[in-house]
């Protein structure tokens, strides 16, 4: 699968902007105890379309934003990134890190809550940059991890082979996605910030 390899640069990203980004090159991986550097590993990953904007390759040539856009598992992310201005932001940003949360992550959220935080533009976007790293992060680092976030919170991650968790409550269902600016590690929680 063409999947961009990973390099390791800390770039500052302005106000990047959150999630939608990563859905964006979920192929599948081969399996095994330690995922190559460069491949998706992860159970949700086999769902992306063999071709096309949607599949591992196409994504792979999208800016995060679009990327998540073309992903029908990230329609809900897309959209929140889209209601908060973010799009721009985020496809302009360079080698940075987007935690994306499924649809399914976020119909985790009580409907009235989700909808509050919709319909409140300053909520929605610290609760999405929260989302991003201002550097792209690789499996190794996930395995004992703490990152801040472009919310200027931090994040930890933990876990190894193919199996991480964010901040002990997100599972990485598809991680070591690339798309032509971030690395996307698709989550099954939506990541809150202290607001």
């Amino acid at each position: 699968m063409n999947a961009i390899r990973i390099r390791r640069a800390a770039g500052a990203v302005a106000v990047a902007a959150v999630l939608p980004l990563g859905l964006t090159a979920w192929a599948a991986g081969p399996a095994s105890a330690a995922p190559a550097p460069d491949q998706p590993f992860g159970p949700a990953c086999a769902s992306l379309p063999q071709e096309g904007e949607g599949s591992a390759a196409g994504m792979a040539d999208d800016p995060v934003a679009t990327a998540a856009s073309n992903n029908p598992a990230l329609s809900t992310l897309a959209s929140a990134v889209q209601k908060a201005g973010l799009v721009d932001t985020l496809n302009k940003a360079e080698n940075i890190t987007v935690f994306a949360p499924t649809n399914e992550a976020f119909a985790k959220i009580p409907k009235a809550q989700l909808d509050q935080v919709l319909n409140d533009k300053a909520a929605l976007t610290k609760i999405l940059i929260y989302h991003v790293v201002g550097q792209k992060i690789t499996p190794q680092q996930m395995q004992d991890g703490s990152f801040e976030t472009l919310e200027k919170g931090t994040l930890t991650t933990s876990g190894s082979g193919e199996s991480y968790k964010v901040n002990n409550t997100a599972n990485v269902v598809c991680g070591n996605v690339q798309t032509a600016n971030a690395t996307v590690y698709v989550i099954d929680s939506v990541l809150m910030p202290k607001m």
